[in-house]
């Protein structure tokens, strides 16, 4: 597994983690991806995961990076502390490693969400503070509301056939310093089998890549969003076959050539 430096600190994590959004695994499948060293695991409180997470690392706790994330409906200062609490029983942990902002809500200042956050990290509860689905508006108007603490990381949709961040997300972030957290990196299975689907370009240089490195699409598709700098990706697997098959897209780096191709391919499909 390869790591990478999360935001502007010193941390490293896997550039593979492990979703929990629809998931219905069970701890089997998170506790054979922590094996295999992807050690993130991603939640949210209206995931309903939380709890499994929580059983997945007992005894594991400190090898673990924990992320889980705020709802949009609970950003009022009290509500963010609250839902913080209820995360830290349910995950039956000391302290949230990420603590993110699931979705941004325009009726409540983000000053007074990110004071919030940050009155986490000063209580020690959070370690580092996140947002997900924040443009780069948003996001430069959440780093402004920041007094002692950078926003490490913004999770969003990414995979090849969602690409819209490139425009300028992506680029800002990977200026800033702040993380990608990819979170459908498989298009909801479409890029894992992609013979099931609607056989376009893009799927037809996907498995034509996948075989000239004898490794499969899902493999390829995780590693092409992984190439990106900054950028960490979270697939979703029920089952410790898949969990051990997504684990296995890191450690090996596709072509400049083959990237360039899947660019392209789904460049006229995405």
């Amino acid at each position: 597994m390869e790591y990478k430096p999360l935001g502007n600190t010193t941390v490293l994590i896997p550039e593979i983690g492990l979703g929990t959004w629809r998931y219905a695994g069970g701890v089997e499948p998170l506790r054979r991806g922590i094996e295999l060293g992807a050690v993130l695991i991603d939640t949210a409180e209206m995931y309903r995961t939380e709890d499994v997470v929580g059983r997945a690392v007992q005894g594991l706790r400190a090898q673990v990076f924990i992320a889980t994330k705020v709802s949009g409906s609970h950003l009022r200062y009290d509500d963010v502390l609250r839902a913080a609490e209820r995360s830290l029983r349910q995950l039956d942990t000391d302290s949230i490693d990420l603590y993110q902002i699931h979705w941004p809500n325009p009726s409540v200042p983000i000053t007074e969400t990110m004071r919030a956050m940050e009155t986490l990290v000063d209580r020690g509860l959070v370690k580092y503070i996140g947002v997900s689905n924040f443009s780069v508006a948003e996001l430069r108007a959440a780093q402004a509301a920041m007094r002692h603490y950078p926003i490490v990381s913004n999770q969003v949709l990414y995979n090849l056939t969602h690409r819209d961040i490139e425009r300028d997300l992506l680029p800002y972030c990977q200026q800033h310093r702040i993380t990608i957290l990819a979170y459908t990196p498989l298009d909801d299975g479409r890029l894992a089998t992609p013979a099931r689907f609607r056989r376009t370009r893009g799927m037809q240089v996907l498995e034509q890549v996948a075989a000239q490195v004898h490794k499969t699409p899902a493999q390829v598709a995780l590693n092409w969003c992984t190439a990106r700098a900054c950028v960490v990706a979270i697939p979703k697997s029920d089952s410790v076959e898949h969990t051990e098959e997504n684990c296995r897209a890191s450690g090996w780096r596709l072509s400049p050539e083959q990237i360039h191709m899947l660019d392209t391919a789904f460049a006229s499909t995405g």
